[in-house]
């Protein structure tokens, strides 16, 4: 039997950690564990994008406080149908209306086919933009790298400079497959999706590559 229910964050930073492939915690709003026979067996996770200028380009200032960031889908192995189901049960269960962005990772051969099966508006590739580098640290998110620098005065990028010296370099970032769904009454979803910023295009297709688990994480079980 599969069910969704919310799980703590400290239930699920095993998780977040070791097996989805940006190796970071990202902030979270709203958490939910997919069960199956009462084993965590996948998760997803909902939050308020830091950038104000990413939250406003969605649909307008007005609408910037509604916007959520689906910003993981983890599970522990495949489960078939697992992902159109955690994340079309989770959706119900997030404040109405809200505006659900998520993204699917060009450089990690990823297409979005799961969004598509949800019936998320497609509305292009993300901007050209660079990320933050560190020559033997190739595994960190480029957020990540930026994050050392948080806080400083003056050039953060003169500050990583000065840190790493030519180990130190920005790498264009690998654009991202943009997808929108609007939860709430069929009046908000209507005016929502009139206001949207950016023109509904039609699915993208081709090979979308599945990226091998080798750790297992430490699984819940749901006692009642």
């Amino acid at each position: 039997m599969m069910e969704v229910l919310k799980v703590e964050q400290s239930m699920i930073k095993d998780w977040l950690l070791n097996i989805h492939y940006a190796k970071r915690i990202p902030s979270i709003s709203y958490a939910f564990g997919l069960y199956i026979n009462k084993e965590l067996c996948g998760v997803i996770t909902y939050g308020t994008p830091s950038s104000s200028s990413l939250r406003n380009g969605i649909a307008g200032e007005k609408n910037s406080s509604i916007v959520l960031e689906l910003n993981r889908l983890v599970f522990k192995k495949q489960i078939k149908n697992g992902a159109s189901y955690l994340i079309g049960k989770s959706l119900k269960y997030l404040p109405s209306p809200s505006i659900v962005v998520s993204y699917a990772d060009t450089g990690q051969g990823h297409i979005g086919y799961v969004y598509q099966a949800c019936n998320f508006i497609y509305t292009g590739l993300s901007a050209k933009r660079t990320d933050w580098k560190i020559k033997g640290k190739e595994n960190l998110h480029g957020q990540t790298i930026a994050d050392m620098s948080r806080g400083v005065q003056g050039s953060r990028v003169q500050f990583m400079r000065d840190k790493f010296g030519d180990d130190f370099y920005l790498k264009n970032r690998d654009r991202k497959h943009r997808y929108i769904y609007i939860t709430g009454s069929k009046y908000d979803k209507e005016r929502i999706k009139n206001e949207l910023l950016y023109k509904e295009e039609k699915y993208p297709k081709g090979d979308s590559k599945k990226y091998e688990i080798n750790y297992q994480p430490n699984c819940q079980i749901l006692l009642l």
